[in-house]
């Protein structure tokens, strides 16, 4: 890699710390040597140790996105993962049984960094060591990372305590110390406040060796994304919740709906936008290629897009590449124009983060784990080429007993090879670009000592091939893999490695397609500050305005925007947006959320999951392409499951402190 900048390097010296205390402000204990606080914050050295620390709690269960382990929340209705006897843990998980670390973790290390960033910001002061503009800096990162906790908390846990600014004496009575539930729309609005201030001092850009610390988009992406969920219909006058209280009866979900909550998540994306900082990235067409990095496959010609450079259309670029390179390890994160917040690269780390997705995802016969893949509601959720939705009836019909590609047939069917099933055929770019359907190509080019020649090898899930059913938890369940995150190059066998992939927390594409949502649901009208005050949007559901936030996603994408009758018709975008964000966003720790905010669980986190027939051989080829329910792979969806449950040794320390509505409170 051109530069290491990978969030550990900037963890260093973290063993420092311990999490007891007397005063939650107090930071003596952090020290053999009983140091004062002005003689830390007075340190170069102890002041990064201490801001490490903060950042330390943005990794392990707080991370976006990885292994199951640590990321649960990254397994909706699109992906499943294998593990734990034959998918028992995913059962267990999707039937709402949670007896796993995560949830647990994930609550306490979230509240050990607000209150270390707590003391940074309190006992931090100008004068010293640090210039003014530093000390602004540093407490700057303290305070997004404070309200990127609480962000994360809000998501899973929903209303969440907000500690007190000044702390808390450990010497008052313990029915005094303990901390009741903020609403949720006051956890909201404090995590919009103090991403504002982060803003105000966060410079626009951080240079290589700062890449994993903020920025003032990031902050002010984070501060859209809370205000999208506050909009949203499970915190945004939903009756289900009436039964979400406080200890003393107060109702922690909004019980009335309010339409300016979307036009303040709208301004709060614009703010974003009008950054002019962020951008899609894009690969140049290629007329010339490899295995790896194929010529690229021009979409079906439109009379609008087919001619014109992008934004305006796809003359210029490779949609297949300019998506996949966003996510595989090809693309430095100094280079990605699209990255707006990122925790750093996963070098070699096989439990947590991304190199933990990936050696999950990959077929064993390139070292991979081969049992983390999607469902075939999500395979088939991919468009055509064309844009057209995908229908199996027609696709069947066309070409009737003649439904394997042919050797002469290849030039016809690119990308596809010899023996690949034809619904396979002529889908758009991303579908490439993300699932490892039977008969994909995995190129695996980096071995350098393959005596077997398992490079650039057609990877088939038939019962009885290499990579299909077995008695052991290293089978697609569906039949269907996930190539999102591979590079072309991995490989962990024969002298080959699995290359360094970047985290991309928050990403342009994202703030574009809230943008558009945001706009949507409106009806009348609003005037809305922008975040420092400067100007002042008027936000209403104008649908030439949505069109520019969500015709670049797809034409990126390489398929055409929606015609105009989508735009206006407004139940129709929100499906066509809610669509167009479970394609563009899989894998990246988004679908399960927002399923929830929209209500949207209910129905389609509880839908039986359906996959192809992995009892078949390949002699019976043609009838493993059946689908079949998945028994290993059920689900299920109750009221319980919209927030994680608090732990009951939580619940027995914090007597204020009420359990989420459905899950057992202990009393």
């Amino acid at each position: 890699m051109k530069a290491k900048y990978i969030i550990i390097i900037l963890l260093a010296g973290t063993g420092l710390f311990a999490t007891s205390c007397k005063d939650y402000l107090s930071v003596d204990q952090y020290f053999a040597d009983r140091q004062s606080e002005t003689r830390i914050f007075n340190s170069r050295d102890y002041t990064e140790q201490w801001l490490a620390n903060c950042y330390n709690q943005l990794l392990d269960y707080n991370l976006e996105i990885g292994h199951k382990t640590y990321t649960v929340s990254n397994y909706a209705d699109d992906i499943f993962y294998n593990e734990g006897g034959n998918g028992a843990e995913y059962r267990r998980f999707k039937f709402g049984e949670y007896d796993f670390n995560w949830y647990k973790q994930s609550w306490s290390q979230s509240y050990a960094g607000i209150r270390q960033a707590s003391v940074m910001i309190n006992s931090m002061a100008e004068g010293g060591t640090f210039t003014v503009q530093q000390v602004a800096q540093y407490k700057a990162e303290a305070r997004f990372i404070r309200a990127y906790l609480y962000w994360l908390l809000l998501r899973k846990y929903g209303p969440v305590p907000i500690m007190p600014e000044n702390g808390v004496d450990y010497d008052q009575s313990y029915a005094n110390l303990s901390t009741p539930r903020n609403t949720y729309d006051e956890v909201v609005d404090f995590i919009s406040s103090e991403m504002v201030l982060a803003a105000k001092d966060l410079p626009m850009k951080q240079d290589n060796r700062n890449i994993a610390r903020p920025t003032r988009g990031a902050a002010l992406a984070t501060r859209a994304k809370a205000l999208l969920f506050a909009a949203s219909p499970l915190a945004n006058g939903n009756s289900e919740m009436a039964d979400f209280v406080d200890d003393a009866g107060k109702s922690l979900i909004s019980q009335q709906y309010s339409e300016e909550k979307w036009a303040k998540a709208a301004a709060a994306a614009k703010d974003v936008i009008d950054l002019n900082v962020y951008r899609l990235y894009t690969a140049e067409r290629k007329i010339q290629g490899t295995e790896s990095y194929p010529v690229t496959i021009v979409p079906p010609y439109h009379a609008v897009y087919s001619d014109k450079n992008f934004p305006e259309g796809w003359a210029n670029i490779d949609p297949f590449e300019s998506y996949r390179a966003l996510f595989n390890g090809d693309l430095y994160a100094a280079e990605n124009p699209e990255m707006i917040f990122t925790r750093g690269e996963n070098q070699t780390d096989e439990e947590h983060g991304v190199i933990a997705l990936t050696r999950h995802q990959m077929p064993q016969v390139a070292g991979g784990w081969n049992c983390h893949g999607l469902t075939l509601k999500q395979s088939d959720a991919y468009d055509m080429a064309d844009g057209s939705a995908f229908n199996r009836a027609e696709i069947l019909q066309k070409y009737g007993s003649n439904m394997f590609v042919q050797s002469n047939e290849l030039d016809q069917f690119k990308p596809l090879k010899v023996d690949v099933w034809k619904e396979f055929a002529h889908r758009e770019p991303r579908f490439y670009a993300s699932v490892g359907f039977s008969g994909a190509l995995w190129t695996m080019s980096s071995a350098t000592n393959d005596p077997n020649n398992n490079t650039n090898k057609q990877v088939f899930y038939y019962r009885g091939n290499s990579e299909g059913r077995v008695n052991s938890d290293r089978w697609l369940p569906t039949g269907i893999g996930m190539m999102k995150y591979v590079n072309p190059k991995d490989n962990a066998n024969n002298g080959g490695r699995i290359y360094p992939k970047v985290e991309i927390a928050i990403r342009y594409a994202d703030i574009l397609l809230m943008y558009a949502e945001s706009l949507n649901e409106l009806s009348g009208s609003y005037n809305i500050p922008s975040w420092d005050g400067a100007t002042t949007y008027m936000i209403s559901r104008d649908i030439n305005t949505i069109s520019e936030a969500v015709s670049p996603v797809r034409i990126r994408a390489g398929v055409p925007d929606y015609e105009m009758s989508v735009y206006m018709e407004q139940s129709m975008l929100r499906n066509s947006i809610k669509h167009e964000r479970q394609l563009e966003l899989l894998g990246e720790n988004q679908r399960y959320y927002d399923l929830r905010r929209w209500k949207d669980a209910p129905v389609e986190d509880a839908k039986q999951i359906y996959g192809y027939n992995t009892l078949i051989t390949k002699q019976n080829a043609a009838l493993f392409y059946s689908p079949v329910r998945v028994p290993l792979l059920q689900t299920s969806f109750s009221k319980k499951m919209y927030f994680w449950p608090i732990d009951w040794d939580e619940l027995r320390k914090n007597n204020r402190m009420t359990q989420t509505p459905g899950w057992p409170s202990f009393d």
